[in-house]
């Protein structure tokens, strides 16, 4: 039993002898004293003043005397206002560190027997990934890993849009003015030679417009009229009936598309165990439509067509089935939603998808619960903000969004600029700086974005975000390649234990203390989809070591074996949770940089 389960035994016995009252577990609030006051652990007393009877005051020091006297690890104790701050012996926070922090396993809780999936990427097959996308992917995995390192069975899901109008009118200008260009031939990734024909649709595509807009027509008339479109329309209906050469370039060019993908999936970190296309679930939904009809959750109008009323709940008449039978979006994901249940059976299933897509999920889901799935209760649309860059950094090659792979080059280059001026890599052989620069590169763009929470909007400056000072990416990394040196220098031996009554600085028992928080950071951060907690006690942690490392002397040179080993085995705590809460987030940690 650690300190807070004994102080909320000891409170409840308390309570019960004090003033004859049943004082329920949940009424009870500790929290961490604040840095102002003395103390580790404060009581909230006022949820206890309504069976004492007493002021919150006078409540606080009758339950600070009993805690003095039955709890042994209570040492001191004051009362500010209605709360209860307690110290707590020294010998005990060393401990903890010695029983528990030193074990290798620390951090590591075990399984809960929840499936949970986490869909997120979701890409279409006509442009390469964006800066959006990055964030996309960067929140989707390390979601999955959060939830992982909970004690969830996780499965990473990509529900790719690969059919559709966009994907033709890519098809449509490499025909007509593709030359039969490919990847091999043009050095292209095949995501950007896909991307790149899309562009040309939508120049060839508003010249035309204007050309009919002269003639006459107006804008609406002239984007329905122009020649490239009808022909786009034409090819999807092509696509649809089956046509075997319409399908030969399709699968074509998403293969190229997929080749590109991949290569930036890898310069990402990030991972699939299960790819779901637009192209085998676009049918989906129609028998969950008649399932809704006969249940009489929808009903179908003169005209055909299939609606949800939802006025009641605040929302509006939803159409879920168009009079020729046709599917609509919700239709689909109706659909795609119970083949993924089928699929594996989750108890959770988290979409990652930017905050534009907020009503549709919120219709999609008051769906499902309508149509009684019992499973949609588990359903979360885990919502995030875009993502700006500051005016005039980094342009795109078409001068619109910025490319995750021009994104990751200039921040590998930028890594490597910054690496360099400061002269520290002299030793490394060519393999280790190119190694260390994609690191330190991919570590401040992971960082930088993950930090924020998702559903705020960010603007990256990828020079700020590689800096080795302040809430950074490399700031951190920089920390634990600083620890594995010490460690090194030290010749650190794993697995001593200290006297449990060795002398502790205020900053030896902050850390402590801090560092044993980190199973209850990672089950906070899980249970609230935030990988911006988990970051932000990262760097806390990170912080914290570098106050330690410059107040005491060096290491090192301590001629004290029990200090130097208790010194080294708090440095070497700090090391191992930075690594495991970097690993979360997608973020290597040198070893030495």
């Amino acid at each position: 039993m650690n300190i807070e389960q004994h102080i909320v035994t000891a409170t409840i016995e308390a309570v019960k002898k004090l003033y004859h009252q049943d004082l329920p577990e949940a009424q009870i609030s500790l929290q961490d004293t604040r840095s102002e006051f003395e103390g580790q652990i404060t009581i909230v007393v006022f949820p206890v003043v309504r069976f004492s009877k007493k002021s919150p005051e006078v409540t606080a020091s009758d339950l600070g005397e009993y805690l003095l006297e039955h709890v042994e690890d209570v040492v001191a104790f004051n009362v500010v206002k209605g709360f209860l701050n307690l110290s707590i012996n020294n010998s005990y926070w060393v401990s903890l560190l010695n029983t528990e922090l030193l074990k290798p396993e620390f951090g590591t809780i075990a399984a809960n027997g929840k499936k949970v999936m986490v869909e997120y990427s979701s890409p279409n097959t006509n442009k390469p990934l964006h800066l959006g996308h990055v964030r996309n992917n960067l929140l989707g995995y390390s979601v999955s890993e959060l939830l992982k390192a909970n004690g969830s069975e996780v499965f990473k899901v990509n529900l790719v849009n690969d059919r559709g109008i966009h994907i033709c009118k890519s098809m449509l200008a490499w025909q007509k003015w593709g030359n039969g260009e490919t990847p091999l031939s043009s050095g292209l990734k095949g995501d950007h030679l896909v991307g790149k024909y899309y562009v040309i649709f939508d120049k060839e595509y508003k010249k035309e417009i204007e050309t009919l807009k002269l003639q006459g027509q107006t804008e609406d008339e002239a984007k329905k009229n122009a020649p490239l479109i009808k022909q786009a329309q034409a090819m999807l209906l092509a696509w649809e009936s089956g046509d075997a050469e319409v399908i030969d370039l399709w699968k074509t060019m998403n293969g190229w598309v997929y080749e590109g993908f991949d290569v930036t999936y890898k310069n990402l970190g990030v991972d699939f165990d299960k790819y779901y296309y637009e192209s085998n679930t676009y049918l989906l939904g129609k028998d969950t439509v008649e399932e809704g009809l006969a249940k009489g959750v929808f009903f179908k109008k003169e005209d055909g067509s299939v609606w949800i009323d939802l006025t009641a709940d605040g929302l509006d008449q939803k159409l879920v089935l168009r009079a020729d039978g046709t599917s609509v979006y919700i239709t689909q994901d109706l659909g795609t939603a119970q083949m993924k249940y089928d699929d594996f059976g989750m108890d959770e299933s988290i979409y990652v998808v930017g905050n534009e897509q907020d009503y549709h999920f919120k219709v999609l889901f008051l769906i499902l619960d309508k149509l009684g799935k019992s499973w949609s209760k588990g359903l979360y649309h885990l919502s995030y903000g875009m993502v700006d860059l500051p005016s005039g950094k980094m342009k795109s090659r078409e001068g619109t969004v910025v490319d995750a792979d021009d994104l990751i080059a200039e921040m590998v280059l930028t890594a490597r600029q910054k690496t360099e001026a400061l002269g520290k890599v002299d030793n490394f052989s060519e393999e280790e700086k190119e190694q260390l620069y994609y690191n330190i590169g991919m570590g401040a763009l992971k960082y930088f974005l993950l930090k924020v929470e998702p559903k705020k909007r960010l603007l990256f400056d990828p020079a700020e975000s590689i800096d080795f000072q302040g809430n950074t990416g490399p700031f951190i990394q920089y920390t634990h390649a600083r620890i594995k040196s010490l460690l090194s220098k030290a010749e650190f031996k794993q697995g001593v234990q200290v006297d449990n009554y060795i002398s502790l600085s205020e900053t030896e028992l902050e850390m402590i203390i801090l560092l044993a928080k980190y199973p209850s950071e990672i089950a906070a951060a899980a249970k609230s989809f935030s990988p911006a907690s988990l970051a932000n006690y990262i760097y806390e942690v990170a912080k914290m070591f570098n106050k330690f490392y410059h107040e005491i002397p060096p290491i090192v040179k301590e001629e004290d074996e029990q200090l130097k080993q208790h010194r080294l085995n708090l440095s070497w705590v700090t090391a191992n949770i930075l690594k495991a809460g970097m690993r979360i987030l997608g973020i290597a940690v040198p070893e030495r940089m």
